[in-house]
């Protein structure tokens, strides 16, 4: 449990917010949203001590302990993969090592033998003895292979050390878990054996994430960072989502009478509520709703980007044919063989691999950016495309402003080009930013935009989700989903392929899997699981 009492955070004259108090108690999971720079990073750090807050006090439970997932990947370089998951436990580790640096006395004493027999009896309470194979454990189910366990940190790759993070902040099942952004790098099977652990936790957490669908399936409360103040609701992101949604459309239109609005937002909770009730969500089993005030509501002052897609053309009967493709790496490393498949109409594609670099290519090859390694494709003749690149380093690599850089992808004058920077939420003072100098998500809505100016009856998207905060994905999910021309795409976001492909193509180095349907039935489909095992040489 975490007590938080009259917390105020301020960054000079900037308050972030103040007067927090707020309870989080066990057996509950807290996801921690707000707008890019709200402070919901900087919440978690006032709450494990990592930052003195200006006013206020946080307190857990007596003889609590406290995990944070950490940010720094290099702090265990030189520590093996197992020892730096045991570290996770801290006051076990200080047994441990203590343990160690007495049997390896070589003038032992009676006094020794006294302080080791009390630290073994320690030992044991904290379930050392067991500890190692817990460990190993955590590491497997993360997607870290037995044959890692012993080599250094430094030897892992960012993305392994990202997973060894994550399974020491959860080592020990600690009373408190801090957790910002744990399914960065993670992919949609190890996302899914997060959401399964975090389901059976009994304890306390507190979690900052833009995985809509993570938050959904794990939390049973949602701490909104809005309007200068920290405010916690009951239920998950998607009811958060909805319900501001609806009060805001309440907002907008005045002649509504108060109880009219009253009796909508009550039979809103009713319905999302049986919507609960009957789904397979974790969440399901917390009751996450039942203390529910409809005064509660409120709209969101969170601003979205207008993401909207328009075709200039219907696409024909002949969208995409590709016969017999296959892609490689420079040393050999098969990515894809043998892929055929006919894109047809209406069709929104999603591609999956082991391999996200088999994505990758694949879209690389069918924009004629990079050559297979054998095989064809061919386009229809109606088609016209609009590609968004997994790395686009390349298109920023010049000292124009904004305006200029988007006038170069399209025929206009300048209102007509601030109009589509406008839609992405850049304001008149933003525009005349030199485009190197862009952050990381200013420069995929750069390149939305520049999508958006060709009006193209087929996308194509590699992990557009990258780099977005949850409100520019919400809007390119939205629109998406009413997009009326084809789309093939990849991504690592849950919500954002369930609710966007109606075909799922699985891409392994023997072959491939076709199937129509949604993504959930395809993850719960034993007969595909057995024949991607037998594809991928499990």
């Amino acid at each position: 449990m975490i007590t938080v009492s009259n917390l105020a955070v301020q960054f000079g004259k900037r308050v972030l917010y103040q007067d927090v108090n707020m309870k989080f108690t066990n057996g509950n999971i807290y996801g921690v949203i707000g707008a890019n720079g709200a402070g919901k990073s900087t919440l978690l750090k006032a709450i494990s001590g990592e930052l003195e807050p200006n006013k206020g006090t946080v307190e857990m439970g007596p003889g609590e302990r406290l995990s944070v997932l950490s940010q720094d990947h290099y702090k265990y370089d030189a520590h093996t993969v197992l020892d730096t998951v045991l570290m996770g436990h801290t006051v076990m580790w200080d047994v441990m090592q203590q343990r160690t640096a007495l049997y390896s006395k070589e003038d032992f004493t009676e006094e020794d033998g006294l302080k080791v027999a009390e630290l073994e009896d320690k030992f044991a309470t904290l379930g050392g003895y067991t500890a190692e194979n817990d460990a190993a454990t955590l590491l497997s189910g993360l997607g870290i292979k037995e044959a890692l366990h012993g080599k250094l940190m430094s030897e892992l790759s960012g993305k392994e050390k990202v997973r060894v993070m994550l399974a020491q902040a959860l080592f020990g099942e600690p009373d408190n878990l801090l957790l910002d952004e744990p399914t960065n790098d993670l992919d949609l099977e190890t996302v899914e054996w997060l959401e399964e652990y975090l389901g059976n936790f009994e304890h306390t957490v507190l979690v900052v994430s833009h995985d809509r669908h993570f938050l959904d399936q794990v939390c049973t409360h949602t701490v909104d960072i809005d309007f200068g103040k920290v405010t916690l609701f009951s239920g998950n992101y998607s009811f958060w989502y909805e319900s501001s949604q609806l009060a805001l459309r309440q907002a907008q239109n005045q002649k509504q009478k108060a109880e009219e609005k009253r009796k909508e937002l009550e039979e809103f909770i009713r319905r999302f509520s049986a919507n609960v009730a009957k789904s397979r969500q974790t969440t399901s089993r917390k009751k996450m709703l039942e203390k529910l005030s409809v005064d509660e509501i409120q709209p969101s002052t969170r601003k979205y980007p207008g993401i909207i897609f328009q075709m200039e053309r219907e696409p024909g009967n002949q969208i995409l044919e590709v016969k017999d493709l296959k892609a490689t790496l420079d040393d050999g490393t098969v990515l894809f063989d043998k892929l055929n498949f006919t894109v047809e109409k209406d069709e929104k594609i999603v591609f999956l691999s082991h391999d996200p670099r088999a994505m990758t290519a694949l879209f690389e090859i069918i924009n004629g950016h990079r050559e297979p390694a054998a095989g064809s494709y061919s386009w229809g003749v109606t088609i016209t495309t609009a590609y968004l690149p997994l790395d686009n380093t390349d298109f920023f690599r010049t000292d124009l402003n904004m305006l200029d850089w988007l006038s170069q992808y399209g025929e206009g004058n300048e209102v007509y080009f601030k109009a589509f920077l406008g839609r992405m939420l850049f304001k008149d003072e933003d525009i005349m930013k030199k485009v190197s100098v862009l952050s990381g998500g200013e420069k995929m809505r750069c390149m939305i935009a520049r999508m958006q100016l060709r009006n193209a009856n087929c996308l194509i998207l590699d992990t557009p989700t990258n780099h977005l905060d949850m409100e520019s994905i919400q809007a390119f999910n939205n629109n998406l989903k009413l997009y009326r021309g084809n789309i093939l795409f990849a991504s690592h976001d849950h919500e954002f392929i369930n609710t966007v492909a109606n075909r799922i193509i699985e891409l392994t180095p023997s072959g491939s899997i076709d199937k129509l349907m949604n993504y959930e039935e395809y993850i719960r489909d034993e007969r595909i699981k057995e024949l991607k095992a037998k594809l991928y040489g499990e």
